[in-house]
This record gives structure tokens, C-alpha cells and sequence, in this order.
């Protein structure tokens, strides 16, 4: 089965800008949706960007359209999150999720398989 691996997090200010990388092992990525989801504590976990396993359909969260991107090089077997624009309210854990055949759900039943987190932390 597919192990997946997030990096990239750290400590950002407001405004800034850092990029997440979620790399799959065990298995070709290129068949696999992926979204990129986060908890926040005290918080529901939510879905913040997807894509699906052709890379044709792409969702965004209305809180983070215009500033996050998702892209995936599938020859690199991994998937990036490019996050713009920082804000404080984007501090969370943020993880990569993958299903085989998937169309970009932003559900998380929709995913069986995940990595284990990379926290992001953005101050004012």
C-alpha cells in the first residue's frame, strides 16, 4: 500500500509564503486523488485543496481560493501545497491524503490512506 510523507512546515510570519510537499512511496502516485487537509485545535479537520487522480479537477476552500495551490509531479511521485499569503488562521496541522481512481473529493471518509502531519504555524 501507498505510505505517504508530509514536509515543509515550520514557523512563517503573516504574509508569507511556504510550500508542502506530500511524497508517496510504496506505491505510483499517479493514480491516486490527493487532497491536502488541516486541524486546527479544538477544531473539525477540513479539507483545504484537492486533485484528482488525472490532475484535471482541482478544489479549493473558500477561505484559502486565490492563495493555495495544489499541483502534482507525478515523476516525482509527489504532490505540493503552495500556500501564499499567509494568515494566523491558517495554523494547523495540515496532512496529505490519497485514494485510488479518486476525483478530488473533499470529504475525508473519501480517503483511506494518510500521512502524519506537518505543522504550520503563521504569527502576526
Amino acid at each position: 500500500q501507498v505510505q505517504l510523507v508530509e514536509s515543509g512546515g515550520g514557523l512563517v510570519q503573516a504574509g508569507g509564503s511556504l510550500r508542502l510537499s506530500c511524497a508517496a512511496s510504496g506505491r505510483a502516485l499517479k493514480s491516486y486523488a490527493v487532497a491536502w487537509f488541516r486541524q486546527a485545535p479544538g477544531k473539525e479537520r477540513e479539507c483545504v485543496a484537492s486533485i484528482s487522480w488525472s490532475g484535471g479537477n482541482t478544489n479549493y476552500a473558500d477561505s484559502v481560493k486565490g492563495r493555495f495551490t495544489i499541483s502534482r509531479d507525478n515523476a516525482k511521485n509527489t504532490v505540493y501545497l503552495q500556500m501564499n499569503s499567509l494568515k494566523p488562521e491558517d495554523t494547523a496541522v495540515y496532512y496529505c491524503a490519497a485514494e485510488i481512481g479518486g476525483l478530488g473529493s473533499v470529504i475525508k471518509s473519501s480517503y483511506r490512506f494518510w500521512g502524519q502531519g506537518t505543522q504550520v504555524t503563521v504569527s502576526s
